[in-house]
């Protein structure tokens, strides 16, 4: 377990609302946001509890450090407590940190490879209203975790630090973007040669062969670029500081050239590349490359053409003023008149003016928001999700990407059959680990193995299974626990998979599981007898209780009265059982008034009695079960009470419910999703978010919108739009 203070560079920016909205935001992924938790709040709602702290940091007017202590706690892939023992880590760190009695939202996040809970605390008391700051709180934090992993059992991790700050900023770059740093690189080309030079020249020459410069920068030294990169010298070193520069070289001597002028004199200059990687991945980072320099140019067209039109609009709106002043100037009379008509007038401009700025600003954010820069690793994430095969193989490659650990499923024979599993995709993490969402479980695949990674339910089990099956063939392997295997094991028995275990002890479990099966189906066969409980007429079977004695007192196993000679639902009853009442009180008949009158047998149907089924949608328009069965309105149910589920939890999230006939007119597109197999459209009417079960061909339309596109739902339930043809 690694628990960190992320710390805010500019207090400005500090955001306590900000910080819980990101840590609530699902980002339309289902497995991201675990549980969430407010703490000495009033309300238990993470909105009401942002309010409530907001005012209570407007009651300190004297703090000016950050009033927002993030802490963000990690821990090892494969390791998954439950929410009872994340909740009471979460409680014992803010106690430890003296944080006990201040305010604080927790959310447990699932969508990396390493569960982790974010923590905002207010570091303002709620009741005394002063800030409090933990004293050497790495230390203190290091110190905790040591304690919560012996008491809970958890993954013992070093927590002495070993790096200083820069390397450690350096290597957060790293990991998160996925290129190599300065500090990094210049450690790997230019250290051997500058620990060899002997003077202030020649430590000045070896850098600028290799594209740098050494700066004085306030009391110590920095290792700068050509494009304004800097990283401390000590950074690199430790005998790089000035200090000890100067008692080995003599007082620090500056380069009579101050400026990096690599073309003509470096052999050697720092560029960004991506990290080491076990695969080639030049074509994909110049692919990488050309598209961040075309969004930067079409990010510039864009949004020169929104100021160009902005400028144009106000000064129509400018013109168009002027023309009334000149018209009041002609049409007024009085001074009184004229002062009032201007008055209108100008608060009209003033409206008009305000009102094209705002648009603009609109727009504006709308053009960075498509044109918005991606790092190396978040584009390779993005393409890895469009199902580009060379990217995730780029994000596997990755020495950070060490594979799934604990309860896994693999390969029997440590071959793969298919590389695709036909499931609905979630979302892809960093080091190339795709999340399936199956019912209320999340699969995770990185390539070798599976692992059923929250909410091991039984059906989930078995649909990691029939992964196993699709991928890798009928002989797989399972590491984990003993839990998890035995687990395993019953689910294949249970869903009758023909699936064999490259594990011995597991295969022979698997057997015995089997053979007690079998049994117990043979022995429910022979005193099943048949359906109905009781003899029936031209069958020799004959029903036996579960103590072996056939049953003839006219009462079955269920409590129900049990009749002679009844068939199977539907059939018709012999002739001595037809026309009578039975155990009915009363029945309606037909009255004959007179004796002219009569029901002859011709007039009566032969099916009067058994009408069998019919259908149950006589009052419904045809569109509700011409198109839609079971498993469509099932998908669509589960997606809409999960989404409420976390309604509860998160307000922000709009309510969800059926599509049902009355749903028609405009509605804007907000994403399709893939429940159990089914596909599902969302289509926003006022504040709620319909669901709709959608065939494949509509699939292929709604894929032609962007999110917020306006749709139209006819009469019949069909979705027109603007793009394409009509579904």
């Amino acid at each position: 377990m690694i628990a960190k203070h992320v710390a805010m560079k500019s207090v400005k920016k500090s955001d306590f609302a900000e910080l819980v909205s990101y840590m609530t935001d699902e980002q339309e992924k289902n497995e991201r946001v675990g549980f969430v938790s407010v703490t000495n709040c009033q309300s238990d709602r993470p909105d009401a509890a942002v309010l409530e702290v907001i005012n209570t940091q407007g009651k300190n007017t004297r703090a000016e450090s950050d009033k927002t202590f993030h802490l963000m706690v990690s821990f090892p892939p494969g390791e998954q407590p439950d929410d009872v023992i994340l909740k009471a880590i979460e409680a014992q760190l803010c106690e430890g940190l003296g944080y006990g009695e201040h305010q604080r939202v927790s959310v447990v996040h699932h969508d990396t490879d390493n569960l982790h809970i974010h923590i905002a605390v207010n570091k303002i008391h709620p009741t005394r209203y002063t800030i409090h700051d933990p004293y050497y709180g790495h230390k203190v934090i290091g110190q905790l975790c040591e304690k919560l992993e012996q008491k809970y059992g958890l993954t013992q991790v070093n927590h002495k630090a070993r790096n200083t700050a820069s390397e450690n900023q350096a290597a957060d770059m790293e990991h998160h973007a996925g290129i190599e740093s300065l500090l990094s690189w210049v450690k790997r080309e230019c250290l051997d040669q500058m620990q060899s030079a002997n003077s202030w020249a020649g430590l000045h020459q070896v850098l600028q062969e290799n594209g740098l410069a050494l700066r004085e920068r306030g009391n110590g030294l920095v290792i700068a670029d050509q494009d304004g990169l800097m990283v401390k010298a000590s950074s690199v070193s430790r005998e790089f500081s000035k200090s000890k520069l100067e008692d080995k070289f003599g007082q620090f001597v500056p380069t009579a050239d101050q400026s990096v002028n690599a073309d003509q004199t470096a052999k050697n200059k720092y560029e960004a590349r991506p990290v080491c990687s076990h695969i080639d991945t030049t074509l994909l980072f110049a692919q990488y490359r050309a598209e961040q320099k075309n969004k930067i140019v079409n990010r510039a067209k864009e949004w020169k053409l929104a100021r160009d039109n902005k400028n144009r609009l106000i000064e129509e709106a400018k013109r168009s003023n002027n023309l009334k002043r000149a018209s009041i100037k002609l049409i007024a009379k009085s001074r009184e008149e004229k002062k009032l008509l201007y008055s209108i007038a100008s608060k009209g401009r003033h409206t008009a003016i305000e009102h094209i700025n705002v648009q603009y600003r609109r727009e504006k954010e709308k053009i960075f928001e498509k044109h918005q820069a991606q790092q190396w690793i978040d584009w390779l994430r993005s393409k890895a999700i469009e199902g580009d095969k060379e990217a995730l193989a780029a994000l596997r490659a990755r020495e950070a990407a060490q594979g799934l650990k604990g309860d896994t499923i693999g390969a029997g024979d440590g071959q793969r059959l298919k590389s695709g599993i036909k499931a609905d995709q979630d979302s892809v993490t960093k080091k190339g680990t795709i999340i399936y969402r199956v019912g209320t479980s999340a699969i995770r695949d990185d390539g070798d193995k599976l692992k059923v990674s929250r909410e091991a339910t039984k059906e989930g089990l078995e649909a990691a299974l029939r992964m196993a099956m699709e991928r890798y063939g009928n002989r797989i392997t399972v590491n984990g626990t003993d839990d998890f295997r035995e687990k395993i094991v019953r689910a294949a028995v249970t869903a009758k998979l023909q699936i064999t275990f490259a594990d011995a002890a597991l295969e022979r479990r698997r057997q015995s599981l089997l053979s007690s099966e079998s049994n117990h189906d043979s022995t429910n066969h022979q005193g099943r007898g048949t359906g109905s409980g009781v003899n029936v007429v031209g069958s020799t079977a004959i029903a036996t209780s579960p103590t072996g004695q056939g049953i003839n007192n006219g009462i079955n196993r269920f409590g129900f009265s049990a009749k002679p000679n009844i068939g199977r639902v539907g059939s018709q009853p012999p002739p001595e059982s037809r026309n009578g009442l039975r155990n009915l009180s009363n029945l309606d008949v037909v009255c004959i008034t007179s004796g002219s009158e009569m029901l002859l047998p011709g007039n009566v149907s032969n099916r009067l009695e058994q009408q069998g089924t019919q259908p149950d949608n006589t009052l419904r328009r045809p569109i509700s079960d011409a198109r839609l069965d079971a498993s469509a309105i099932a998908a669509a149910d589960q997606y809409i009470e999960e989404r409420e589920q976390k309604r509860i939890k998160i307000v922000d999230i709009s309510k969800y419910r059926r599509y049902n006939e009355t749903d028609i007119g405009n509605a804007t597109f907000s994403g399709i999703r893939r429940i159990e197999g089914q596909s599902l459209v969302l289509l926003k009417r006022g504040e709620e978010i319909v669901v709709m079960p959608i065939n494949e061909a509509t699939v292929r339309q709604m894929k032609r919108l962007s999110i917020g596109d306006p749709v139209t739902i006819a009469e019949n339930g069909s979705i027109k739009t603007t793009k394409g043809r009509r579904r």
